[in-house]
Formats: C-alpha cells, structure tokens, sequence
C-alpha cells in the first residue's frame, strides 16, 4: 500500500512542472477579455484574420463563423479572449466573443458649392468616442434613425479645397452629416471607420489633425487628435450596432 502512494506522489510531481509550464507559456486564462478594439479585416484564402488597431495582428482560433462574412479591408469593432502570443506567425492567437462591422469609408474632398450634399445635421457623440488609429479616424455615435426603413442617413469625413494646407501643422477636416429632414426620435448605436491613408499623416511636418463637427450638445466645435495620442475606448458591452442606417 505504502510503495502504491509513493508511486502516485511521484506521478504527481512529474506532472506538476508540465502543468507550470503551460501556464507561463501562454500568459492569459480563459476569463481575460480584451477591451473593444477597432481593426481590419484581412481575408487569405477561405480564411480571415485581423489586424488591431491596438494588439497588432490576430488569428481567430474560432474562425468557423458561419454566420460572419468576412470582406478584406473591411472595419470592426471586436472584443476578443487571447490564447497565445506570437501565433504562428501572427501577434496573437485569440477567441473571437463579439464582431461589429462599420461602415468603412474614405476622406472626401468637398468643393465650393457642395456643402448641401454632405450636410451639416447635429450628432450625438459621448466624448472619447472618436479616436484615430491603425490609419483611420473612428467615430461612435448614436443615431437619430430615420423613420422609413429604407433611408439611410449620410456621414462624410471631408476636406475642403479651400482649407487643404495650413501653417499651424495639422490636417483640417469636417464630420458632416445629412439626415434629410427624416428623424424618427429613436435611437441607435452606429460605428463608422474612416481610412486616412491619402492624407499623409506620418509626414514629420504633421503633428496631428483638427476635426470639425456639429455636437447636437456643445454646436459646432473643434477636435484637436495628436500623432501617438491614444483613446481608451469605454465600455460597450451589451450595445447593438445591427440597426444603424447609414451611407
């Protein structure tokens, strides 16, 4: 009986420095959640992973999800568990436990005798919840919907031909938005990610971009985003972002 107990007691310390081991390789526990970040979609072959704003490249280990449709260059909003670190060639491995889309669009550049077309309709946005990151500017905002169910409302990130380059260092641009006189009263959770990619942000002389926009709160103010500065998104769990009707 005695040589039967030791022999499990040693069984047991074999096992001990394996399990160890495990642990500090992998770093994380399966009850650690990132906080939402914002990323791109990049699909490669039948498959998809992302590239965070903020956690750099990441390998969905659940990517079977049949009910996601992955489209390359398309941005999300994405809460996530990580597995590993340096994943077979990737930054992360992590669990996928939610995936919003945006809606992904470019800078416009509004000419002299457009303004109509782009609007300059009122927005309601909690403060920190445009940021600027991963090459694109992201903006959260709730939605004053639009009573038929086919409208869509538009919002333009845009730069104007008469205020393109200006001696204070910074990239001037306008949040417009168009609701065409057709407001409902109900509201909705609404995320759009603009790419900056043709404004060459990282050009030493550019210290950052100034945004305009309508605050249905404050009216019109300015937003003043420097190079590296980084917004910590709060939390957003819980929130729908299926019914935004925008363009």
């Amino acid at each position: 009986m005695k040589k039967l107990r030791w022999l499990f007691i040693a069984a047991c310390l074999l096992i001990l420095p394996v399990l160890s081991s495990c642990d500090d390789n992998d770093g994380y526990s399966i009850g650690d959640i990132s906080y939402p970040n914002w990323s791109t979609v990049r699909v490669t072959g039948n498959a998809f992973y992302l590239v965070s704003d903020t956690w750099g490249t990441l390998w969905p280990v659940n990517i079977d999800l049949g009910w996601y449709q992955p489209v390359d260059g398309q941005r999300v909003l994405t809460i996530f568990n990580p597995l590993y670190d340096n994943y077979q060639g990737y930054d992360h491995a992590v669990k996928l436990l939610s995936i919003r889309n945006a809606l992904t669009k470019v800078v416009e550049t509004m000419a002299p005798g457009s303004e109509n077309d782009y609007g300059n309709d009122p927005l309601f946005i909690y403060k920190g919840d445009i940021s600027i990151g991963g090459g694109y500017l992201n903006v959260i905002f709730q939605q004053n919907l639009p009573k038929n169910s086919e409208t869509k409302h538009r919002i333009s990130l845009v730069q104007s031909t008469e205020n393109q380059y200006t001696s204070d260092g910074y990239i001037h641009l306008e949040l417009r938005y168009n609701d065409y006189n057709d407001l409902s009263g109900y509201r909705a959770m609404a995320l759009v990610s603009f790419n900056l990619s043709t404004l060459n942000l990282d050009a030493e002389a550019i210290k950052g971009v100034k945004l305009k926009l309508n605050s249905e709160v404050n009216g019109e103010v300015e937003l003043t985003f420097n190079k590296k500065e980084k917004t910590e998104l709060r939390n957003l769990d819980g929130e729908d972002f299926t019914k935004m009707q925008l363009k």
